[in-house]
């Protein structure tokens, strides 16, 4: 087929309207030449940021410059053991020959695929596929499995069904009550706030779940700060006061739900009085959140990484939930339950194919139908795709034992998972590593073969954003001599592995095959096309999107569940879950609960962000945020240098004392390496049904040093 090219097409006005790298928002943006490079301008049409942007979008395109970014592939030298550059052809044979060599002498399920929810899905789904047809490994999984896979577990197990929103942003700004549960919007989705407060300015109620006083919290109408690791008992404690107070809307209950004795009786067990010691949130606040929720004829709970990034992350989200359900919330109008995604194609990157258990289309892998119908599409024997591997921490934390070599592409392992010192020191370990990436991040300086890949503006693929909506990102300008796209990374692997023709570097022929492969999925792709991505002021489509009748495009979902759920009898489920302690709760050892998250100017792991001056200028490095009463025990003042101490590692930073924390909690961001490195510290304890780690509790105690910390 000759691709269309809508993008490219578009690419040759002054302006070429494309979305952010950055975060799920996805906020639309115009790029337009400025001298050799680009330069943001609004895009003010857009819907879901209407032209705002964030100090992270606005200085996007510093990392596009060639002084900041990989130019050139790099392989490591035998002789000296330093990373050299090298030809594109010596780098790809590098690789493929690791590959090889790694699968003849160990078998397949010895090479491992690393990938990142900030890939487009066209990149995602070819991963996927190489991993599964090429190598014919087990062992892949993604970055995501960080971020979002809770709240998806929760969604599924609840709804049948997995989309972050099931409605569109713009319902948060006309529902009457938004119960905000760990997540600091204003800073990790700034544009995303105006939602808020254009609903708080309507009459409606902002309530907001988090041990800190965030920017987020400032604007709220109700604070609740419980104790980390407890949002379990505190969902279920509301829960509990809503049956105690007749307040279960139970006409919507019998019809649209099952399962909910069960989760009454589970909850039943969850007093106000239990909770507030629990939690530490008294009880007349439990009772007001309750008042003001049931009160209000449209209502939504929305989560994020605090409540999720726990080793109970998936039931602590279905309690939420169930509160939801309770109150008769999901499937009406400005109502209901949505997570918040937090990497830019958290929602895409995890619906087709790059998830250890998964299938494009949102299908699982074990679905004997599911792996028929997707094995037709890529023209192989279902039988002759392999079943579900490892997770994403199970597999880094196989590396150099049963998986020997590695392919991993967008993430950063070393900065950004749990237990990181022993991550790092597993990938040491592996007899091969390559890394597909736009810079040279802390875990592509320790690979064998290094791959400078393109990024957002140098391409043109699709994401799909935390509201459902798959978008167009265009291509705005060519990428330096030395770069080439992942598509034509995985294409010249395959080659070279006796399979090229089966991976095409075309994007929109990728997302054809793409659409094809997730037709009759969950995740829905076969009805949306470049050219309908490209119409209009390109607002996108929401998934799920299935092709109509005579291969006409049906209209899309903006919002799910109006008429039945996705289960199969239409109803959604309750689920009966009760509290239970942290993987690892204080003692007289380490006395204080650590909870890690982002700020405003950096970005992840900070491969990107912490290449751009503006943004390290707003954030230098590290800290470690603690409450003046906990400063006083330790005896560490503002700035002074404070080590946080594990049984993982240590961490040092300076120390920046706020009332605006518990006196039994600090926080430490997860931007940096070095000696302020936070995830050295966290727990790789795993959620049994998500395979979320316990990134937001884990037992520290503080130990004042004497020598001045500077910045990281």
């Amino acid at each position: 087929m000759q691709p269309s090219h809508p993008a490219q097409a578009a690419a040759r006005g002054a302006v070429t309207p494309t979305h952010c790298p950055y975060c799920a928002l996805q906020c639309g943006m115009g790029l337009a030449r400025a001298g050799e490079g680009v330069k943001v301008v609004e895009r003010p049409a857009f819907p879901v940021n209407g032209g705002a942007l964030c100090g992270k979008g606005r200085t996007a395109p510093e990392v596009l410059s060639s002084r900041v970014r990989l130019t050139e592939p790099l392989v490591r030298s035998h002789a000296t053991g330093r990373l050299v550059p090298a030809t594109w052809e010596e780098a790809l044979d590098r690789v493929a020959e690791g590959l090889a060599r790694t699968r003849a002498a160990y078998g397949a399920d010895a090479c491992g695929v690393f990938g990142g929810g900030g890939l487009t899905n066209e990149k995602a789904y070819a991963l996927g596929k190489f991993a599964r047809v090429v190598l014919g490994t087990s062992q892949i999984d993604y970055n995501g499995r960080f971020c979002m896979s809770s709240a998806a577990a929760a969604g599924q197990r609840a709804f049948g069904l997995d989309r972050g929103l099931p409605f569109p942003l713009a319902d948060v700004a006309r529902t009457g009550c938004v119960l905000l549960v760990g997540s600091n919007l204003a800073e990790t989705m700034p544009p995303a706030l105006r939602y808020l407060t254009e609903m708080r300015s309507n009459g409606g109620t902002l309530v907001v779940v988090d041990p800190r006083r965030t920017r987020t919290a400032e604007q709220a109408d109700l604070h609740l700060a419980p104790r980390p690791g407890t949002d379990l008992a505190l969902a279920l404690g509301l829960l509990h006061l809503v049956v105690a107070e007749g307040r279960v809307d139970e006409e919507y209950v019998a019809a649209r739900t099952s399962g909910w004795e069960q989760a009454r009786a589970a909850a039943m067990a969850h007093w106000p009085e239990h909770v507030e010691r629990v939690t530490g949130v008294p009880v007349p606040q439990l009772r007001e959140v309750v008042r003001r929720f049931c009160a209000a004829e449209h209502a939504m709970v929305l989560t994020a990484r605090g409540p999720e990034q726990q080793a109970k992350g998936t039931d602590t989200v279905a309690a939420w939930i169930n509160l939801c359900l309770a109150t008769g919330r999901p499937g009406r109008p400005l109502s209901g339950y949505g997570c918040l995604t937090g990497q830019g194609n958290g929602q895409g990157g995890r619906e087709h194919g790059q998830k250890f258990d998964q299938l494009p289309g949102y299908r699982k892998l074990t679905d004997p139908a599911a792996r028929a119908h997707v094995a037709a599409v890529w023209g192989v024997d279902p039988d002759a795709l392999p079943g579900p591997g490892r997770s994403a921490y199970e597999l880094l934390d196989a590396l150099g034992g049963d998986v020997r070599a590695l392919l991993l592409m967008g993430s950063n392992p070393v900065v950004s998972a749990p237990r990181a010192a022993h991550v790092e020191e597993r990938i040491r370990s592996l007899d091969f590593l390559a890394v597909a990436d736009v810079v040279l991040s802390e875990t592509a300086a320790l690979a064998d073969v290094v791959l400078p890949v393109t990024q957002w503006a140098e391409e043109t693929g699709t994401v799909t954003n935390l509201e459902g909506r798959v978008l167009l990102r265009r291509k705005a300008v060519d990428p330096p001599a030395g770069v080439r796209g992942d598509l034509d990374v995985l294409h010249g692997l395959a080659d070279r592995l006796g399979h090229g023709k089966g991976f095409p570097t075309e994007p929109e022929e990728v997302f054809d095959e793409l659409r094809r492969a997730s037709a009759g999925g969950l995740a829905d792709y076969s009805g949306i096309t470049y050219a309908r991505l490209a119409e209009g002021d390109g607002e996108g489509v929401f998934w799920p999107c299935p092709e109509g009748a005579g291969g006409a495009p049906d209209a899309g979902t903006p919002r799910l569940f109006l008429e039945r759920f996705a289960t199969e009898d239409g109803r959604a489920r309750f689920v009966a879950v009760s509290h239970r302690a942290a993987a690892e709760e204080p003692d007289a050892e380490y006395p204080v609960v650590l909870t890690t998250g982002r700020v405003l100017a950096q970005y992840q792991s900070g491969a990107q962000t912490r290449r751009v001056a503006e943004l390290n200028a707003a954030a230098p490095g590290p800290f470690v945020e603690l409450h003046p009463r906990l400063a006083a025990r330790v005896g560490v003042a503002d700035g002074e240098p404070v080590a946080v101490v594990s049984r993982r590692g240590r961490a040092v930073a300076p120390a920046r004392v706020t009332p605006d924390i518990r006196p039994d909690t600090v926080f430490m961001p997860f931007h940096w390496p070095g000696e302020g490195r936070a995830n050295v510290l966290t727990h790789p304890a795993l959620d049994p049904v998500s395979r979320m780690p316990e990134f937001k509790v884990c037992a520290v105690r503080l130990e004042v040093l004497q020598a001045p910390v500077g910045p990281g």
